[in-house]
């Protein structure tokens, strides 16, 4: 007589598998709070570098050119070998996965933010200047309100490309939830890759969802604008 498969999840070793969360909770919060933390600080490290960058490139066209060439090229950099070049400066530590992290950021914010300045229409910036607007009143008062929705459509992806990319982070034992998703896979345990993964998924879409939310309470404008076009 064949023998029962056993009733256990784990011992069947499921992909799905509710025994796992329940008896792995500890360990799967401290990889969700690890994984946070590495994306959100080094979305607001790459949105801190990427904003002067974008305003330079605006102010004086010349260096447009250099800015977006120099960050797509960074983009362009295999994760390994971005961690190899940076290991040097910053070791095996948490520091070391932001700073890859903000550097590969800086393609879509740049270029996002960018064109958000850009498109700003030039009879707006005129007669701000008449009202005795200066260029930083005008900057913070009219060009990046302005700036906004393209600005942010490039955060949420910026957002949502770190929660992936921070898996990476396992090669160095500071990855989040890619740590569990490497040593699920080397150990064969499919209920920690699933449930890792899902999670990392979970994250992204709140990541999203919690961005556009913001975006449309700071530019209620263009709310009105689609309702008015309806």
């Amino acid at each position: 007589m064949a023998a029962r498969a056993p009733d256990d999840c784990l011992a069947r070793n499921a992909w799905i598998c509710g025994d796992y969360l329940t008896t792995r909770s500890a360990v799967l919060w401290d990889a969700v709070v690890q994984h946070l933390e590495l994306t959100v600080v080094s979305v607001a490290l790459g949105l801190a570098v990427a904003l002067p960058l974008a305003v330079a490139a605006r102010r004086w066209r010349w260096a447009a050119g250099p800015v977006l060439s120099v960050t797509t090229i960074l983009y362009t950099i295999p994760s390994l070998a971005m961690f190899s070049l940076l290991l040097p400066l910053y070791g095996l530590s948490a520091s070391l996965v932001i700073a890859g992290l903000v550097l590969y950021s800086l393609t879509v914010l740049v270029r996002n933010i960018l064109a958000g300045l850009r498109d700003v229409p030039e009879d707006i910036r005129q007669a701000a200047r008449g009202m005795g607007y200066g260029p930083v009143r005008l900057l913070l008062a009219v060009e990046l309100p302005l700036a906004l929705p393209a600005a942010m459509a490039g955060l949420r992806i910026a957002a949502v490309s770190a929660v992936s990319l921070a898996t990476v982070g396992a090669i160095v034992g500071h990855g989040g939830l890619g740590n569990l998703i490497y040593q699920g896979m080397n150990t064969q345990f499919k209920a920690q890759v699933l449930t890792a993964s899902a999670l990392c998924v979970l994250i992204a879409v709140c990541a999203d969802l919690l961005l556009l939310g913001v975006q449309r309470l700071l530019t209620p404008w263009t709310r009105a604008a689609r309702g008015a076009g309806a």
